[in-house]
């Protein structure tokens, strides 16, 4: 299994809204329990809001409930280019959110995808 969609499966698994043991995870996604802390570590860096602590167990907080979305080519474009546009004439708090956005939009999209939003221009 892909590391990203490890990562995927225990933001699934965490959602259930009980507490869930590095073990179990380990057990179910067949990896190690280090591999699991890693990775629960990476996902809370990167902003996924899972509470807990080793030995005891994890859960997602509460209010993080969006599922999954898959977007065209073209909707990328149309929320990058409005992203930036927010960025560009909107309030710091609105422009930091726009910030965070794109950086999690640009975290899954493939290089070539990356390279081609970057050439996108927006003419106002």
């Amino acid at each position: 299994m892909r590391r990203a969609d490890r990562l995927f499966q225990i933001v699934q698994h965490l959602r259930g809204g009980r507490l869930v043991t590095a073990q179990k995870l380990g057990t179910w996604l067949e990896v190690s329990e280090r591999t699991i802390y890693r990775d629960i570590a990476d996902l809370q860096s990167t902003g996924v809001p899972i509470d807990g602590e080793a030995g005891v167990g994890y859960m997602m907080r509460e209010g993080f409930d969006l599922p999954p979305l898959m977007f065209t080519r073209d909707e990328i474009v149309a929320l990058v280019a409005g992203a930036r546009m927010v960025r560009a004439f909107g309030g710091a708090a609105m422009a930091r959110a726009a910030d965070e956005a794109l950086v999690k939009i640009g975290a899954v999209l493939p290089d070539a995808e990356k390279d081609r939003i970057a050439r996108t221009e927006i003419h106002t």
